[in-house]
């Protein structure tokens, strides 16, 4: 930007200043500005400074992004993590207490049921007898070793009984006259021998007992064998399917019931989500679930089995106390790659509470709050418009709209805090 200044001066002094020689030591073409012109230039710059800070200050167009309301369909999920479990677990256990080998078998390993070996195991040997237990133990075999005498006896006794009866009645049956022996001796004669054979019978089963008696007094001062093949206890897989965990491992005694390794099917899985209780109320039996994130490209599509009557407490990672409700899907279609999936896997559970083909729609992230009232800015002629509406359902994307909007308006997305209504914007 160039100024021209013309300046008025009298005759004499333009022809002084314009035909004045040169000062000594300059070059005739170096000519001395006149120092008049210099009181123009402050203000110049002063002109100038003052346009651009106007420019700085005149308001300029916000740079927005815009959305547009349309309609479309609508499903309201709840989104939950989750994890993935074997229906039916089977834990082995030792039967008995005794050293137990070494289990072979590794997770993933399959089990076929009543052939697959876990392990086996060696029974504790009793405990020695102290003096005072052997004599007690020596007398009480000595007690039913007498008994068993006895027994013998009585058993003896009750067959010479038998063995007359019999001879009896049979005598009584010889008589074939009539009116020889009476109806009711030979009814007595029967009865008699019928009666005697029982004794004898209960006779033999006490001589049992007592034989049952005497072998445990034998055994309680007996002190068998360990290692022996007859005195091994072999524990076989109960279920046919693959070894989820093993909990014990190594060789080592073991008490009874000890869990040693843990049976599944691994095919046969289900999707367990901890959901909060205020959230589990409006799932229902049924409902339709997509399971995501698990590491395929496209949801496994699932269904609601069962919502646990029973919440329980857990604190979450900001340490809140968080009623949560135990919700479990079954899967309805399996992809190949979802084969991979095992037990305890993680997914995302997203399970559907509501769903329309048609509702009007609005990005969720265009809706604010000012109060209690939902609100957002339309895009009319390079201006936001504040305006107030009703929002129904979401689903974190998009929201229902009530009232306040039509379809194919545009609304602002995000828009920031420096844009109130009337603000001039403009594109992105």
């Amino acid at each position: 930007m160039s100024v021209v200044t013309r300046l008025s001066l009298p005759q004499e002094d333009y022809m002084a200043t314009t035909h004045s020689p040169p000062p000594a030591g300059s070059a005739p073409w170096d000519i001395k500005q006149s120092p008049s012109g210099k009181k123009f230039l402050p203000v110049l710059i002063g002109l100038g400074l003052v346009a651009l800070i106007a420019w700085g200050l005149w308001p300029k167009p916000v740079l927005i992004e815009t959305g547009k309301v349309s309609r479309g369909p609508l499903t309201v999920r709840i989104s939950e993590e989750g994890k993935t479990r074997v229906k039916n677990r089977y834990i082995v256990a030792t039967p008995v207490a005794g050293k137990m080998r070494r289990v072979s078998l590794k997770p993933g390993d399959a089990v076929t049921a009543g052939e697959t070996l876990v392990t086996t195991l060696e029974p504790v040997a009793p405990p020695l007898l102290d003096p005072r237990a052997r004599v007690q133990a020596e007398s009480l075999m000595a007690m039913q070793e007498a008994n068993r005498k006895q027994a013998m006896a009585t058993l003896d006794a009750r067959k010479s009984a038998l063995v007359m009866a019999e001879a009896d009645r049979n005598r009584v049956r010889a008589v074939t006259r009539a009116d020889t022996v009476s109806a009711a001796d030979r009814d007595r004669a029967e009865g008699d021998a019928l009666i005697r054979a029982a004794e004898v019978r209960a006779a033999e089963f006490s001589l049992q007992v007592l034989d049952y008696e005497i072998a445990q007094a034998r055994a309680s001062l007996e002190r068998p064998e360990q290692g022996g093949p007859d005195n091994l206890v072999e524990v076989k897989a109960p279920v046919t399917g693959r070894v989820l965990r093993v909990m014990q491992e190594s060789e080592m005694v073991a008490t009874a019931g000890m869990a040693i390794l843990e049976i599944g099917d691994p095919a046969d899985l289900e999707i367990e989500a901890e959901i909060l209780s205020r959230d589990a109320v409006a799932i229902r039996l049924g409902d339709s679930v997509e399971i995501a994130l698990w590491g395929g490209e496209t949801p496994l599509n699932a269904r609601v089995r069962r919502v646990e009557p029973a919440a329980f407490t857990k604190i979450s990672a900001l340490g809140v106390e968080e009623q949560r409700v135990l919700v479990l899907c079954d899967l309805m279609d399996t992809q190949e790659q979802a084969k991979a999936l095992g037990d305890r896997f993680r997914v995302e559970v997203r399970v559907a509470i509501w769903h329309s083909d048609s509702v009007l729609l609005a990005p969720a992230g265009a809706l604010f709050r000012e109060g209690n009232a939902w609100k957002t800015y339309v895009f009319q002629n390079g201006k936001a418009v504040l305006t107030a509406i009703t929002a129904g359902r979401s689903d974190g994307r998009f929201t229902e709209i009530l009232g306040g909007l039509n379809a194919d308006d545009e609304i602002l997305l995000h828009p920031p805090d420096t844009i109130k209504d009337g603000a001039r914007v403009t594109k992105r």
